[in-house]
Parts: structure tokens; C-alpha cells; sequence
């Protein structure tokens, strides 16, 4: 029986997500990110396009990687400026009926308590369409934006959002009874007191002692996605996540990555094709593959080498501006996404070099 195909687009409340310079391309629209109407005529285009949902990026921070500032980050607007994404998911549920919205919230720097009361908000504006994709953060900058020295150690971020989610889950599915809410305008009832419970939470990281402020939205926990796949990463994404987002890279690495996650998932109790899995990829279409690669070429001429270096620095904790266009790369453990260190590694060998990279990175 043929697999259904399940697609998402993928953007950010930016100007440069993904191919960076391509909004200096006279046909880009994406310029435009802060007028909500932008955002709902996309919704409106993503649902009669069939389209199953948005998956909407975010990051914290600045990206100053690359030669330690982050000047070329603000000049070819890589990432930044950069809105809320949140705020734009109530305006695009308003105006479609089935479109799912995946949005990207960094767990380290806000309290669950907080967050878990904003999501049960999107759950219930958006009639249950709302995924939270589950991440840790990966720069320094914005460890320093909210007062620390930097941030903690890639695995140790993963041990603290493992104890973020058993929060969020007792808040989300054990505050509130199925049949608290009553509505009686008679009694003058609209909740029993009885079937709303305080959730006690002392953790290393967290202490929560308090009822959850939002009453059960359709979902209650949202659909979770995760995107890290290094070795601490999968074993994050198998116990907590529904969908596996993954940058495009060789098919057998993908296979790789995919099947050591359903394994992990298994062992935790849990069927591997429960989690479903979403591969990055850019598409471009013509009514001919001529028009498409010609196409192709012209996106090309506008794409931006120094902005995708800004951005692969950043992501992978390394200042590609002390190595020449040729000279392998030095990739010691890093503390920023480790996954992405690794599938270059994986695509191009252990002597990488600037110059390959940027063959994958522009327009790829």
C-alpha cells in the first residue's frame, strides 16, 4: 500500500531564512514579513495548495560566528532582523480551516509554566492545528542576551529539557479533569474546583507548585516536533517527538539517522513508525526542466556566499574566517548544532574545506 506523503512548508518571520541573498531578488516577497496580510494570503495559498502545515524556524540571538561579529549577519539580514512566530499563528488559523501550524520555541530561556499556558492559548485559537517544535538553543549571543556568560553544554541542555517536558506534560494533561469545565450559568458554576488540581514539581531545574491557568484545549499537548539528530539529540527526539525534521543530505544518511531513531523509540516503549519524519528540501519548478534549471541558475546569481557563511558558522560553532577556501576544517566537539557538524562531515568526509561547503550551502 503506497505511504501518503505528508508536506510542510518551511519559513521564518525573517527576511533571510534558508538561501540567503535571495531577497535582493526582484520577485521576492520576502521583505514583507512584518504586514500580517503576507503571512495570511501564504496561509490562504499553503491550503488550496493541499499543503498539511507551516513549519515555522525561530532562533535567539544573533549570528556572530563568523569573524566574532555579527556586522555581516545585520548587512545581508541573515536571520535578523527576525519577528515572533508565534504571534503570527492566531492571523493564518483565522483565515484557513486545515492548514497545521509548527512553530519553533527555544525552551532553555522562558519558565514552562509560562510556556505551557502560550501553547494551550495557540491550541485553542487555532481549534487544536498547533505543533511545538522542541528546541534547545545553539548560540552564545543569546545566552548573553538574557544576562548568562554562555550557554551550557549541548548534552546538558538536552538533560534539562527532558525535565522541561515532564513539566509541561503534567500541566498540559493533569491540572485540569476532562469534565472540569461545567459552564452552568444556572449555578453560576463555570468550574469545579474539585476536578482542577495543583501540579507539584521540584526538579533540578524547575519547582512548580500551581494549577495550570489554561482550561484543556483540543490537543492539550501539542504535536512535537524535534530537529536534532546527533546521538543526544535522537535520544531526545525518540522519547518525546511525533515528527523528526532533517536537513537534506545523501539518502543512506538520512536511512541512518531515521532507523537508529524508530530503534530508540521502540525501546522506549513506543512503535518506531510512530514518529514521522520531514526532509528539508528546495524545490523549484517549471513546465520544462529546461525552464526549472534556468531558473535555478538565475536564483544563483542573486544568492549571497558571505550571508550562507554567516549561517553555517553559526550553526556549527565555527569561524570559517580563519580557514582558506581550501584548508580542511577543524571540527572539535562542538556546543552548536552538532547534527549539522555531522551530516557535513557525513556528506563531504572528514577534510572538509570552506569551498566544498558552500557548494552545498548556496541554493542547494
Amino acid at each position: 500500500m503506497p505511504k501518503q506523503i505528508h508536506l510542510n512548508a518551511f519559513d521564518m518571520n525573517c527576511v533571510g531564512h534558508i538561501q540567503q541573498g535571495l531577497w535582493t531578488h526582484p520577485r521576492d516577497q520576502s521583505p514583507r514579513y512584518t504586514d500580517i496580510h503576507y503571512w495570511t494570503d501564504y496561509a490562504r495559498r499553503l491550503e488550496a495548495g493541499l499543503f498539511d502545515g507551516i513549519f515555522l524556524a525561530d532562533v535567539l540571538g544573533v549570528y556572530d560566528v563568523l569573524g566574532g561579529s555579527p556586522n555581516a549577519a545585520v548587512r545581508g539580514a541573515v536571520q535578523v532582523p527576525v519577528g515572533d512566530p508565534m504571534l503570527l499563528v492566531p492571523a493564518m488559523a483565522a483565515v484557513t480551516q486545515h492548514l497545521g501550524f509548527g512553530v519553533t520555541a527555544n525552551l532553555t530561556y522562558e519558565t514552562p509554566y509560562q510556556f505551557a499556558r502560550r501553547m494551550t492559548t495557540l491550541d485553542h485559537l487555532t481549534q487544536g492545528r498547533i505543533g511545538w517544535n522542541i528546541v534547545t538553543g545553539y548560540l552564545d549571543s543569546a545566552a548573553r542576551a538574557v544576562g548568562l556568560t554562555g550557554q551550557t553544554a549541548h548534552d546538558d541542555r538536552y538533560d534539562l529539557a527532558d525535565e522541561y517536558m515532564a513539566l509541561v506534560y503534567q500541566l498540559w494533561e493533569g491540572s485540569w479533569a476532562d469534565d472540569a469545565v461545567r459552564g452552568d450559568r444556572a449555578s453560576g458554576v463555570y468550574a469545579d474546583p474539585a476536578r482542577v488540581r495543583l501540579v507539584h514539581h521540584h526538579g533540578k531545574q524547575y519547582k512548580v507548585d500551581a494549577m495550570h491557568l489554561g482550561e484543556p484545549s483540543p490537543q492539550r499537548t501539542p504535536v512535537l516536533y524535534q530537529a536534532g539528530s546527533s546521538t543526544r539529540g535522537s535520544r531526545f527526539a525518540a522519547t518525546h517527538a511525533e515528527c523528526v525534521f532533517l536537513n537534506g543530505q545523501s539518502l543512506p544518511g538520512v536511512q541512518k539517522i531515521v532507523q537508529g531513531i524508530r530503534a530508540q523509540a521502540v525501546q522506549h516503549g513506543r512503535a518506531g513508525s510512530d514518529i514521522k519524519v520531514f526532509l528539508g528540501a528546495t524545490v523549484i519548478t517549471g513546465r520544462t526542466d529546461a525552464e526549472a534549471q534556468e531558473k535555478f541558475a538565475e536564483y544563483q546569481r542573486y544568492a549571497s556566499s558571505e550571508a550562507a557563511l554567516v549561517h553555517a558558522a553559526a550553526s556549527m560553532g565555527i569561524d570559517f574566517d580563519r580557514y582558506d577556501p581550501d584548508e580542511p576544517i577543524v571540527t572539535d566537539k562542538s556546543n552548536a548544532i552538532v547534527s549539522n557538524v555531522e551530516a557535513m562531515t557525513r556528506s563531504a568526509g572528514p577534510q572538509w574545506t570552506r569551498r566544498k561547503l558552500l557548494e552545498q550551502m548556496v541554493v542547494p
